[in-house]
């Protein structure tokens, strides 16, 4: 079977991911270079089309570069065991298990700043006095 070959225009509008992003891959290694056509115009295969397609899909799920290189290098080798995947795949959820967190203390820090607010004048404002409160700035407290 004859594989189909198309262009980087034709990759971007096949997965919506933007040329310079592409090239990016590329560039850092997460996407193969692909090989030139006699007008030196890059030339796509399905292969890079799958690739692409997996590693937005990780961006999507929020995995950071470094996790999506190794869930990359380990699909390039697919008679080892999964245990791998899986360790990255927790490390992920344990990191986002701590943003959720994170943005729940946040949502009811705004939530109880918003109801301490009386209305009135910015002089008596208590979101903006609990803002001026640099004792509860995460940078400063880890700081410490």
């Amino acid at each position: 079977m004859e594989e189909i070959e198309f262009t980087i225009g034709h990759l971007s509008r096949e997965t919506g991911c933007k040329i310079p992003t592409i090239r990016y891959y590329e560039n850092i290694g997460l996407m193969p270079k692909p090989p030139r056509s006699t007008g030196n115009t890059r030339v796509y295969e399905h292969s890079h089309l799958q690739r692409l397609d997996f590693i937005q899909h990780c961006r999507e799920l929020g995995f950071n570069q470094n996790a999506i290189r190794e869930l990359l290098d380990l699909t390039d080798r697919p008679d080892q065991s999964c245990a791998a995947v899986t360790e990255i795949a927790q490390t992920h959820l344990e990191t986002v298990n701590q943003r959720i967190s994170r943005l729940t203390a946040l949502k009811s820090e705004l939530k109880h700043m918003i109801t301490a607010c009386e209305g009135g004048r910015i002089e008596q404002c208590r979101i903006i006095e609990r803002l001026a409160d640099h004792s509860h700035t995460t940078s400063r407290t880890q700081a410490k």
